[in-house]
């Protein structure tokens, strides 16, 4: 039991990384609770679908203009001062919503202006802190367990979180969990401040930003397999991910609850999605890991619908574990594959994709969304989602068989996998 624990803990040899994912676990209970009251705050001041899913559609998507800067920026700066500042920046943010909120001046208005304002920083802090997991390993091989574990502490946050905000915005209203996130994000800031980072060298440190955007795209679109990663991704994150835009909806209208409700429900996926990523750190090898996204494409799929018919809470708990831990599946298995067979001068401009997939794409899912509930109801527009992912499945399937052709040559070259030996006649 305790070598299994060390294996799936390796990461933590690290010191650096033992500094980032307390730090940064502790700033994610934060982060998970403002989420969770400002969602609330936007349905209870406007009671509007609509103006939900826009909310959520000004907070992503900067990122679909921002992302593939930051990850230029990524490749040519250093990422940890660059991490740093972005922190202060979302502090400032929660600081500001505290503040509107606490004093009974907050309005629907401020609402879109600091979610927009918080989208821009999260569009380049993403890709930055995304590519920096590498900065803090002193060995690469425990890249994809730092990466899985990152996942584990996301949803460990995910899972308290919310939790936390269900009951502080029942017992006190939304401005103690801004004020409380404000605080959290001390912890990520002094653990980053406390590292020590040895200093990156590499040919793109000072290339343009025109050509290190140009050469990032021509290089993910002409390489199949993270071109296949990349577009399976944006479908599931467009027709997929705006499940948690929806959830208010769902626990109000649907469930007849609260703000508890509301958050045992993303609690639930929490739940699931922490599991998923225990799974995924306990994997001895990124080997498989292309099976792995289009299995979870299609769970994740099939438990959205389910979601969608449900009435009862206790089933949508349940479906909510399912869709988390598949969610957590398709999200990081698919970063896992991109960052281990990315050029290393690339790393943070490939991310910085991932990220336009994963963020890009899901502002206008945010936006239909909205739409779509407001017109055909949200149990209706989570079942289009679901068939939407499942079809997405299928088609990364057929296309697997090319994708491991082009992925094995690098995991020979990486030591994943031996080379046959050569038969003797």
């Amino acid at each position: 039991m305790k070598q299994t624990l060390t294996f799936i803990l390796r990461a933590f040899r690290h010191r650096n990384y033992r500094l980032f994912f307390g730090g940064q676990g502790l700033s994610l209970v934060g982060t998970w609770m403002q989420q969770i009251a400002v969602s609330w705050l936007v349905y209870r001041l406007s009671g509007s679908a609509l103006v939900l899913g826009l909310v959520g559609f000004v907070g992503q998507s900067p990122a679909l203009f921002a992302a593939p800067v930051a990850g230029v920026l990524a490749d040519r700066f250093n990422r940890h001062r660059l991490l740093i500042i972005l922190q202060v920046l979302a502090m400032i943010q929660a600081s500001l919503l505290a503040f509107l909120t606490l004093s009974g001046l907050v309005a629907v208005w401020h609402l879109f202006v600091l979610a927009a304002f918080l989208g821009f920083v999260n569009a380049f802090e993403i890709p930055t802190r995304q590519s920096f997991v590498i900065d803090m390993l002193d060995r690469n091989e425990d890249l994809g367990n730092a990466i899985a574990l990152n996942s584990f502490m996301f949803n460990s946050s995910r899972l308290v979180g919310p939790s936390i905000a269900g009951v502080i915005i029942g017992l006190v209203g939304e401005g103690i969990c801004f004020f409380l996130n404000a605080i959290s994000f001390l912890a990520i800031i002094i653990a980053l401040v406390a590292m020590r980072i040895q200093k990156r060298t590499g040919d793109t440190i000072d290339i343009p930003l025109l050509r290190g955007l140009r050469e990032g795209f021509s290089y993910a679109f002409d390489f199949m397999p993270i071109r296949y990663i990349l577009i399976l991704l944006g479908l599931v994150s467009l027709a997929g991910m705006p499940y948690l835009v929806l959830m208010p909806v769902f626990a109000k209208d649907v469930l007849h609850g609260g703000p508890q409700t509301l958050g045992f429900l993303l609690g639930a996926s929490g739940i699931g999605a922490l599991i998923g990523a225990l799974v995924l750190a306990s994997r001895a090898s990124v080997v498989g890991t292309n099976k792995l996204l289009s299995i979870g494409t299609l769970v994740f799929g099939a438990s959205l619908i389910g979601f969608s018919f449900s009435t009862s809470v206790v089933l949508s708990f349940i479906l909510m574990v399912f869709t988390g831990f598949h969610m957590i599946l398709v999200m990081v298995s698919s970063n896992i594959m991109l960052q281990t067979i990315a050029e290393e001068d690339k790393r943070g401009r490939i991310i910085s994709l991932y990220v336009l997939a994963l963020m890009g794409t899901a502002p206008f899912g945010s936006l239909l969304a909205g739409i779509a509930a407001n017109h055909i109801g949200a149990p209706n527009t989570l079942l289009a989602g679901g068939i939407v992912c499942i079809l997405a499945s299928l088609f990364f399937y057929l296309k697997l068989p090319a994708i491991r052709a082009q992925v094995q040559p690098i995991y020979r070259q990486l030591g994943l996998i031996e080379e046959m030996p050569s038969v003797v006649k």
